[in-house]
């Protein structure tokens, strides 16, 4: 199943989209790190200006994505978003680490005061920036189903969500003003920067080990396999069959799949085996944007059936020698 031109120009707009939005946020947040101290403004600015610096160039891999496979590539090009997915998620995991470390070592002498006030204001806007962002590339991606979009609007997700956190967690000093807090003031900036990396550790890591799964060409994660099962098998049924064989892969944001069947008949209808192949098309396209499926007969070769044709070339080559010495 191939996408068209108009996809390509969505994707290519979203993803545009998303890009100027981080080079926003990373002028801001760059800004205002350097204005209060903030560790955890400082890993916002970090984290989001990695994200822009690995978002540019997958704007110019958007049309390598949409060729058509031939016999040089025959996955196509989708692999190349696969290289790309892990090359960011590894970028993302070494920069969380490091802050993480940075912001130990700030800890152990004494932490420091930021203007709270001040960074919990522009955390709310960060906030609701980000839910606008989100809001867009979802309505955009609901058509293509992009993995690339996809991270982007987790990304995003995941932004906002840490930016109210942060706006909350910030205020923490006028909403106590306890003395048993004061001791924390100090180290508040670098507790919620180190609770903040723990939380965004996990999605690159299975962003990584899904894409790696996807370069080694390992099938897919079991609920995907079990859901192509489900619509495959019903309509398979309904022709009748002895037992069916699948071999499924992902590269990218495509699937590949081949379903090997072996009829209870020895013969097969031509008609028919284009019937159940469309009407599988059909199903699988309700829920995959992007897949090539092949049905194929499961022609089995037996050891017994391995002997006698080796048998027969065997003989085959006899008889030419004997030919060839009646010549001599």
């Amino acid at each position: 199943m191939h996408i068209g031109k108009k996809a390509q120009k969505r994707e290519k707009s979203a993803m545009s989209v998303s890009l100027y939005g981080n080079l926003v946020f990373v002028v801001i947040e760059l800004l205002m790190a350097i204005f209060t101290g903030s560790q955890a403004v400082l890993l916002d600015a970090v984290y989001d200006g990695v994200e822009f610096c690995m978002l540019l160039p997958s704007l110019f891999l958007i049309p390598l994505l949409y060729r058509p496979s031939n016999e040089q590539h025959p996955f196509g090009y989708t692999q190349i978003e696969s290289i790309f997915v892990v090359v960011k998620g590894i970028t993302m995991v070494s920069v969380t680490f490091g802050l993480i470390f940075n912001n130990i070592h700030l800890m152990l002498h004494g932490g420091h005061i930021v203007s709270f006030h001040t960074i919990a204001s522009f955390e709310f806007f960060a906030c609701f920036l980000g839910i606008v962002v989100t809001i867009y590339l979802s309505i955009k991606n609901k058509t293509m189903a992009s993995p690339m979009i996809n991270m982007e609007m987790q990304g995003w997700k995941i932004d906002s969500f840490l930016s109210l956190g942060m706006a909350v967690a910030f205020l923490l000093p006028i909403l106590l003003p306890f003395a048993w807090f004061k001791p924390v003031i100090p180290y508040l900036d670098q507790i919620i920067t180190i609770t903040l990396s723990v939380i965004m550790l996990p999605a690159p890591i299975r962003t990584i080990i899904t894409a790696f799964r996807d370069l080694m060409l390992i099938p897919p994660e079991e609920d995907t396999i079990e859901e192509i099962k489900n619509l495959v098998e019903p309509i398979i049924r309904t022709y009748g069959y002895q037992k069916l064989y699948y071999d499924i892969l992902r590269t990218g944001r495509k699937l590949w799949i081949s379903v090997y069947i072996t009829f209870e008949k020895d013969l097969v209808s031509l008609a028919k085996f284009k019937a159940i192949q469309s009407e599988c098309i059909a199903a699988l396209a309700e829920e995959y944007p992007d897949f090539y499926f092949e049905l194929l007969p499961d022609i089995a070769f037996t050891g017994a059936e391995k002997a006698a044709l080796e048998q027969k070339i065997l003989e085959e080559q006899m008889q030419e020698m004997q030919e060839g010495t009646r010549e001599v």
